[in-house]
């Protein structure tokens, strides 16, 4: 979910690019940038220059029971776009599996010409959500868009994402599958997550690539060397997902946390005892920068990942209002060119524990 003014329809027959905007001052500008190879097709969507973002993965898997129930989620999301000002949502079939986009779908409905929904296709999941590894094949692309239009309960999937890349099914066959969803109505924009330089400019050369989503934050770095710069070139949208470190950014995880049964973190070395005692010097930088500046460690983490460029939109999950409301208050917090630089030496100087990922995470990555 994007954080901002309500979305609104820019002109489609002005030419307007990102960066145009913002050396222009607008008060709006565009979540992805159009560019010669890249025209947005139907509308050209625009937030809130202030850029905060969340998605509700957390309201169906991932981070331990729920503090409510599927009405209280409802709520959180609906609160989210009619008080938060949050215009862009993001899902996925796997999230579940399914029945995120089916919350996502019925809390929407009423709101949908104000939101951006993101969805995403590439696992083998049978009927009863057993996860049978990837597929990306095209014939399967085509079952799970109508599958997540029919669970979103709309006409058109504003962004599709390829949620993990298929070394089964060379990239041009799927941006190719994806390029028949535009033409044909049902999918607005195309996108990658976790997807190498490489394989992002084979796929932007079949389908123009509207959006990249893959970790990033102020203890996951992997992007910068050859993704961010990549995205930056052919004018694609970079959308970093845990833009929080799964929540240890926010200052509230540390040894004496315990994640219960169905918490991710659980599985992940990076917060294994050894590795969190040994990452805490990292948090509590940001914490003490937080303090100086009279907000949280979350909003700083946010704010520094929003000054590394007009493209960046994070989406941070949450599935309580208090935390919509701080997350969108780090669009207000300024970081100086000094605080910007010495957050962004952190990792390096202070080095990070632990991979991201336990091996079966890591063996799906595209490197």
């Amino acid at each position: 979910m994007t954080a901002g003014t309500c979305v609104q329809r820019a002109d489609p027959g002005a030419e307007t690019t990102l960066g145009s905007l913002y050396a222009a001052g607008a008060r709006d500008v565009p979540v992805w940038a159009p560019t010669a190879h890249q025209p947005l097709p139907h509308v050209r969507w625009v937030v809130g220059s202030n850029r905060a973002a969340t998605r509700p993965l957390g309201m169906s898997q991932s981070y331990g029971p729920n503090p409510g129930d599927r009405d209280d989620m409802i709520g959180v999301i609906r609160y989210a776009v009619e008080t938060a000002g949050i215009t862009f949502f993001d899902t996925a079939e796997v999230y579940g599996p399914f029945v995120n986009e089916e919350l996502v779908g019925d809390a929407l409905r009423p709101l949908r010409d104000r939101v951006v929904i993101a969805t995403k296709f590439g696992f083998d999941l049978d009927a009863d959500g057993g996860n049978h590894g990837l597929n990306s094949r095209p014939e399967r692309i085509r079952q799970v868009a109508d599958a997540s239009l029919q669970r979103l309960g709309t006409e058109v999937i504003d962004l599709f994402y390829q949620h993990r890349v298929d070394p089964n099914v060379p990239i041009e066959e799927v941006a190719g599958a994806v390029g028949e969803l535009v033409a044909a109505g049902k999918v607005r924009h195309f996108g990658l997550s976790e997807a190498s330089a490489r394989t992002i400019r084979r796929a932007h050369a079949v389908h123009p690539v509207t959006a990249v989503q893959s970790e990033y934050s102020l203890w996951t770095r992997d992007p910068e060397p050859e993704v961010l710069p990549t995205c930056a070139e052919l004018g694609i949208g970079f959308v970093p997902f845990s833009p929080l470190g799964k929540g240890f950014l926010t200052g509230t995880v540390d040894t004496s946390t315990t994640f219960s049964a169905g918490d991710i973190r659980g599985t992940i070395p990076r917060f294994e005892a050894d590795n969190l005692t040994a990452n805490q010097a990292l948090v509590a930088r940001v914490r003490s920068l937080a303090d100086a500046k009279g907000c949280t460690p979350g909003q700083v983490a946010l704010a520094w990942l929003l000054a590394q460029g007009p493209r960046i939109v994070p989406i941070p999950g949450t599935r309580r209002r208090e935390r919509l409301d701080e997350n969108a208050g780090a669009t207000t917090v300024s970081l100086s060119a000094d605080e910007v630089n010495d957050l962004s030496g952190l990792a390096a100087r202070m080095g990070v524990q632990g991979e991201r990922y336990n091996d079966g995470g890591l063996s799906m990555l595209d490197r």
